[in-house]
C-alpha cells in the first residue's frame, strides 16, 4: 500500500445520517407532514427516473413536477425540495473533527458520491460541507456512479493521485469492494466507527504485509 495522500469520503449513511432531530430516513414521516405517499413516489418517481437523474442524464424538475402533480397535486415543487433537503441533514460532527484532524496532518479530503446537482451544491454550500473538504466527486457531474468501475477511473484521473494513494470511507458494501478491484484502498463504514482508528488498522496491515 502507497502512502494515503486523499480520503474520498461518502456522503448519505457517513457523512451526512437522516434527519437532524433523530436520525431517521428523511421521508419517515412525510405521509403526515406533506401527505405524499411513499410507495407512490417510490414507483412513480425513483424507481423509473432516479438512476438518469443521478447519472446526470436529466433534470430534476423536468421528472419530479409531473410526478408530483400526478400523485400530490397538492404539493409545490419548491416545497418538496425544502422538505427533502432540510430533512436529509444530519451531520456526523465527529467525523468532521476527524476529518479536520486528518487535513491538518497533510491529508486531502474530498466527498465521493452519488448525487444529483441540486444536493449536491446544497451540501457544499448551504450545509457547508465545502469548508470541510478540498472538493466534491458526484455521479451528475461525472456521468458515472458507484460502484461502477469508471467512477473510481474518473475520480482517479482528476484527483491527480495514484489509486493505491487514495481511501474510500463508504457505507456500502459494493462500493468498497468496487474500490478494491480498481486499486484504491477501502474501510467500510459502520455505526460507531472511527476513522482514526480505521487509518491505524490499516497501517497496521499494511506493516505487517511487508
Amino acid at each position: 500500500m502507497a502512502l494515503i495522500k486523499a480520503l474520498m469520503i461518502d456522503v448519505d449513511g457517513v457523512l451526512v445520517c437522516g434527519r437532524p432531530s433523530d436520525g431517521k430516513p428523511w421521508a419517515s414521516n412525510i405521509e403526515d407532514d406533506l401527505g405524499l405517499s411513499v410507495a407512490d413516489l417510490q414507483r412513480e418517481f425513483f424507481t423509473p427516473h432516479w438512476n438518469e437523474i443521478v447519472l446526470g442524464q436529466a433534470v430534476l424538475a423536468d421528472h419530479l413536477k409531473p410526478t408530483l402533480a400526478k400523485i400530490a397535486p397538492h404539493l409545490s415543487y419548491d416545497d418538496f425540495i425544502a422538505y427533502w433537503l432540510e430533512n436529509d441533514a444530519r451531520l456526523n460532527l465527529e467525523l468532521l473533527e476527524e476529518l479536520r484532524q486528518q487535513r491538518e496532518a497533510g491529508k486531502r479530503v474530498y466527498l465521493a458520491t452519488n448525487q444529483e446537482h441540486i444536493r449536491a451544491a446544497h451540501l457544499v454550500d448551504t450545509l457547508g460541507l465545502g469548508r470541510h473538504c478540498d472538493g466534491i466527486y458526484y455521479s451528475a457531474a461525472l456521468g458515472s456512479r458507484k460502484p461502477d468501475q469508471a467512477f473510481f477511473g474518473q475520480v482517479t484521473d482528476l484527483s491527480g493521485l495514484q489509486a493505491d494513494q487514495l481511501l474510500l470511507i463508504d457505507d456500502t458494501p459494493e462500493n468498497i469492494v468496487a474500490a478494491r478491484v480498481c486499486g484504491w484502498n477501502a474501510i467500510r463504514w459502520q455505526e460507531g466507527s472511527s476513522l482514526t482508528a480505521a487509518l491505524a488498522e490499516l497501517e497496521l496491515e499494511d506493516v505487517k504485509d511487508r
